[in-house]
């Protein structure tokens, strides 16, 4: 039995091969090439790397990405948490209002974008449209009111996502944790922050994950809507990957950039998981 398993198993593991860790491989050999893209592979042994280490730019992008993942990590999990909660009773409405909430997710990223784009311009957008000035701000021009939006713009598509994930989470506590903490007095405030919370340990854990890895790979929303600007005040390190390999045509230097985000994603995802304890796998029921 456990050779078919084995055998079972080798389709995906090359399909694993093909698709994830020979371009990884490919990519740590470019990031030791000068490449334009175009014309030959050249080596440049460390140069790449120590113009990387060397270049403000870099760390204005590394430092951006944990402020947009922290932030968005601030915005969505508390919102996704208490909507997933509240999606998770066994109302009609509440099946509904799920439904709705879902809506954006289903929506492509450069559309929203777009849309966003529209509705904040100044001239044309919701400020004109709905006649108030206090809108009319030039919410792409200046640094901070740039990156306000794409946090917000984030946070909007990607809540409803973890929402889900939430929903699911509450539904598998034990409706009997609730009757017999209604029985002891407690109310629903405390029934949530001594019931609800400690038994989503686990989803907190696997939705903080997945929020944290995606934060650091955020391109195509932030490209659409502000490009990087103004100057680079929304130019994180995946928008710099692309920015300088496909515009400035280095993609020895932007490979780097590109290594630098696998490492990151994956030291923050082994992070997270190593906050669960040596249990992290296991089911957030088990000893009940």
């Amino acid at each position: 039995m456990t050779g078919r398993l084995n055998w079972m198993v080798l389709p995906a593991l090359i399909i694993f091969l093909v698709f994830a860790i020979l371009p990884l491989a490919g990519v740590l050999l470019l990031s030791f090439t000068d490449w334009d893209g175009i014309g030959a592979i050249g080596f440049a042994g460390i140069e790449n790397w120590l113009r990387a280490f060397g270049d403000p730019t870099m760390y204005q992008a590394l430092w951006l990405t944990f402020v947009i993942m922290a932030l968005s990590w601030l915005i969505q999990t508390p919102i996704s948490l208490l909507l997933g909660t509240f999606t998770a009773g066994s109302q009609k409405y509440r099946a509904l209002l799920a439904v709705l909430y879902f809506l954006p997710l289903l929506l492509s990223s450069a559309a929203v974008a777009i849309a966003y784009k529209a509705l904040l311009d100044p001239n044309f957008g919701l400020a004109a449209g709905l006649h108030m000035p206090i809108l009319a701000q030039d919410w792409l021009g200046q640094p901070q009111l740039a990156l306000g939006v794409v946090i917000f713009v984030v946070s909007w598509q990607f809540v409803p996502f973890h929402t889900l994930i939430y929903q699911g989470g509450v539904r598998q506590i034990p409706k009997s944790l609730y009757e017999a903490a209604s029985i002891d007095g407690a109310g629903r405030v405390k029934q949530f922050f001594f019931i609800t919370v400690p038994q989503l340990k686990y989803t907190i854990i696997t939705s903080s994950t997945l929020m944290v890895v995606g934060a650091v790979t955020y391109f195509d929303m932030i490209f659409v809507i502000t490009g990087g600007g103004p100057g680079n005040a929304t130019r994180n390190l995946a928008l710099d990957m692309y920015l300088t390999g496909f515009k400035a045509n280095q993609m020895g230097q932007a490979s780097v950039t590109a290594v630098i985000l696998v490492v990151l994603g994956l030291g923050l995802a082994l992070w997270l998981q190593r906050l669960g304890g040596k249990d992290k796998n296991g089911s957030q029921l088990e000893g009940m």
